[in-house]
């Protein structure tokens, strides 16, 4: 039965062309408007790591007091480089590493080539084993290297095929601001996004980046932030290098992988013992404050789905509403011109549930058509996104498979929904009257 109303469905939309060209059109640019910015806020809202999401933590402690807040503010995003290395000292996480965003230039081994510059993070060896991190060649370097404050480094796979052709260059060395550095390993393609370790110093969507280092040979080097360097009041002011390690501004980043709610509950219980020892030695002057937040709980404090991008798809979907409501009324208008037709095929025998039927696939063939035309300017809309978002927002938005099959499903589903009260309309009509009439 369902060929039969199928085919009659078809029929019915030849016999209306226009009509039927204005519900496709409505349902197609609706559906278009929507799944377009649709692909853009699924790619900035997804989880980038789901299968640790909620064993990976940041711990935070206020280390300014509560008068940083009178102005607006909220807990550091960052940690002081003094609660860092505490926090890494005491070894209270199953995992953990200390993260900050470093810059280096690189000198090509061919020497025909010109020197350029590379960004990367300065981290430790635990960083790699718990943001899962895959490797083309190689491995991270070991636990032993941050202690001893190695010269040595993980690259990308990008880098790797600029510099060594795309080799396994595993234990050879390259030179980072005149210092040489040997290869550990070389990173698989691998950019997650938002880049979630790193949100609190941008938008966590440019570029993957190029290197990593053990933090201890960075401090070493008194290599300095490339991310933000914040600052309250007085803080931060002492002359040097030595001043600014010591100093009251929150700048590194720290996570930790705790694999259980038990696990939590014990860190929880630490950061606020160090809190409070910390008030007790005298560096805080008020309530001890701390907060531990999972992976999925970070970016949400950290509005990492640009306001733009949620803004854009109520927008589009409100476009969506009204293409629907127009798409009802086109469709009450063709079920009620077919009174007569209803009415003969009521006294025929026809039930209520085969009207339902026959025009509830109808409405079905006209979302497939609008669905159809929906990729087809999705697919233009995809490529022209740039013009609305920023470009390292723009490029993330993809027509791939999924997003083919969920255009195609919310066409028909809408039509379809679309189609109830039509269709209530055409079934409840009166054989008696339309013979009579006819």
């Amino acid at each position: 039965m369902f060929a039969y109303y199928f085919e009659l469905g078809l029929r019915s939309l030849r016999r209306n062309p226009v009509l039927t060209a204005l519900m496709v059109m409505a349902i197609g640019f609706g559906v278009a408007a929507s799944m377009t910015t649709y692909a853009v806020f699924r790619a900035v809202s997804g989880n980038p790591l789901p299968d640790k999401s909620g064993q990976l933590f940041v711990p935070q402690i206020d280390n300014w007091g509560p008068q940083s807040r009178k102005t607006g503010g909220d807990l550091p995003e960052s940690l002081s480089y003094t609660d860092a290395m505490a926090l890494m000292h005491a070894h209270k996480a199953v995992r953990q590493t200390a993260i900050y965003p470093v810059g280096f230039t690189l000198v090509p081994v061919d020497p025909s080539s010109q020197p350029f510059a590379v960004n990367g993070y300065a981290a430790y060896a635990d960083f790699f084993a718990m943001f899962d991190v895959p490797f083309q060649y190689g491995s991270g370097w070991q636990g032993v290297d941050d202690d001893n404050r190695a010269n040595v480094v993980v690259i990308s796979n990008e880098l790797n095929q600029k510099i060594f052709a795309g080799a396994n260059s595993v234990g050879r060395g390259i030179q980072l601001d005149g210092r040489d550095y040997r290869i550990a390993g070389v990173v698989a393609d691998w950019d997650p996004r938002p880049r979630f370790y790193d949100v609190n110093n941008g938008s966590g969507f440019g570029d993957a980046p190029d290197v990593f280092m053990p933090l201890t040979r960075a401090i070493d080097l008194q290599t300095e932030t490339l991310g933000n360097n914040n600052c309250y009041g007085t803080t931060g002011q002492a002359p040097g290098w030595d001043g600014w390690l010591h100093s009251e501004c929150a700048w590194i980043s720290l996570w930790v992988e705790l694999p259980d709610a038990n696990a939590v509950a014990r860190y929880q219980s630490y950061l606020e013992a160090y809190a409070a020892d910390q008030q007790h030695a005298g560096r805080f002057h008020w309530v001890p404050n701390i907060r531990l937040s999972n992976l999925m709980q970070w970016l949400d404090r950290e509005h990492v789905v640009p306001k733009e991008t949620t803004v854009s798809l109520v927008l589009a979907l409100g476009f969506l509403l009204v293409c629907l409501v127009n798409t009802i009324g086109l469709l009450l208008a063709k079920f009620m011109r077919r009174a007569s037709e209803i009415g003969v095929r009521r006294a025929l025998g026809a039930s209520r549930r085969q009207i339902y039927t026959q025009f509830l696939t109808e409405a079905a063939v006209v979302g497939v058509a609008g669905g159809l035309l929906g990729l087809l300017l999705t697919a233009f809309g995809v490529l022209g996104i740039s013009l609305v978002f920023e470009p390292e927002i723009a490029r993330l938005a993809r027509l791939n498979v999924s997003l083919v099959g969920f255009t195609l499903l919310v066409s028909v589903a809408a039509t379809v929904v679309a189609a109830f009260y039509p269709t209530w309309r055409a079934a409840r009509v009166q054989p008696a009257w339309q013979l009579k009439s006819n």
